[in-house]
């Protein structure tokens, strides 16, 4: 699997453009959801060749489903889209997701960029090959690993979102110092999400992640160290899913992971109280607490049954070595998963 370094900065969408003039591409479809057809579109448009076709879902991780993907196959079938046809994947991460997903499929496998338009997906969504839906409620179910031919990464998107989505990439960032950079975690907390420009955080937070990806490309070893918050914020966030009203974001499900296994940490000696303090204060100065009350804790914990870590009956969790440094493959019981879910509901 070869991985292509995305171009972050203003020269992603002209760089864009030119990969879509060669001759080699037949059609050009471009996937969005409601909300970048609305808000993002037009700031792509001056890019994207004459003729290409736009193909539109709801917005919102209730639409990462087979369904949405049944949209996509049935347009690019009934507009005869061939092996040479190119999807661009213009949105946040429910669109790289489900967008890649749907071209590695379609016909076998058709070209695919992504055009990453929220700090979640440009800092870790549409970065490593890693596509997929949602399925009977668990996250990211079904997917194949399949690099896009493409990553443009254009900061000026995020001038699009509320301050909401734009915390939700921020936690991945912080999830990348948590597990790979001790000085960047100490540096960057300081200064927190009052940033001016994005570009040189995003260049640091991509950097990490490829260099993961780079030595683990399919998720064997290493690169499991990338789902340290996971575990517990995937469970926590399909399980609001089902709850109308409550669903919360992914960056906000993450936060509350990165706590919950950070205490996990700390209970088998991985890391220390200090550190956990350091983790909570500053997580909690960005994030407000999720709630649920105490007898949700064994229904959402169970929801980590399902996660693509398991191996059997064993739950692997990603957790701490100190700031900076993660062990992946950590076994976890359900209980000790719903005992983090209670430390966090009654901090």
């Amino acid at each position: 699997m070869t991985q292509n370094a995305p171009i972050i900065g203003p020269e992603a969408l002209p760089a864009l453009a030119e990969l879509l003039r060669r001759p080699a591409i037949s059609q050009v479809f471009v996937l969005t959801d409601a909300n970048t057809s609305r808000l993002c579109y037009n700031q792509l448009l001056p890019y994207l060749p004459e003729g290409h076709q736009l193909l539109e879902i709801p917005a919102g991780e209730e639409y990462k489903t087979l369904a949405s993907c049944e949209t996509v196959w049935s347009a690019l079938t009934e507009q005869r889209a061939d092996r040479f046809a190119v999807l661009v994947n213009l949105g946040g991460g429910v669109i790289t997701d489900l967008g890649g997903f749907c071209a590695a499929i379609y016909k076998r496998g058709i070209l695919f960029v992504q055009v990453p338009t929220t700090l979640l997906a440009q800092v870790d969504a549409s970065v490593g090959g890693k596509t997929g839906i949602d399925y009977l409620g668990y996250k990211n179910q079904l997917g194949v690993f399949q690099e896009p031919t493409g990553v443009f990464i254009n900061p000026q998107f995020l001038t699009t979102l509320d301050p909401r989505q734009l915390k939700s990439g921020y936690a991945e960032m912080v999830k990348h110092w948590l597990i790979a950079d001790a000085p960047a975690f100490d540096a960057y907390r300081r200064e927190g999400i009052f940033v001016e420009d994005w570009t040189p955080l995003i260049q640091h937070s991509v950097a990490i992640k490829r260099q993961i990806v780079a030595q683990d490309p399919l998720e064997t070893g290493l690169r499991k160290v990338l789902n340290f918050g996971h575990t517990v914020g995937h469970a926590l966030e399909s399980y609001l899913l089902t709850q109308p009203g409550r669903e919360i974001l992914h960056g906000e499900a993450i936060a509350a992971g990165m706590i919950c296994e950070s205490w996990l940490s700390v209970q088998k000696g991985l890391l220390s109280a200090e550190e956990l303090d350091k983790i909570e204060t500053f997580l909690f100065t960005v994030f407000e607490k999720i709630h649920f009350v105490t007898l949700e804790t064994d229904a959402i914990a169970d929801y980590a049954r399902q996660d693509k870590k398991n191996a059997g009956s064993t739950i692997n969790c990603t957790l701490l070595q100190g700031i900076g440094q993660a062990l992946y493959n950590q076994p976890v019981t359900l209980l000790e998963l719903a005992d983090s879910l209670r430390y966090y509901h009654h901090l």
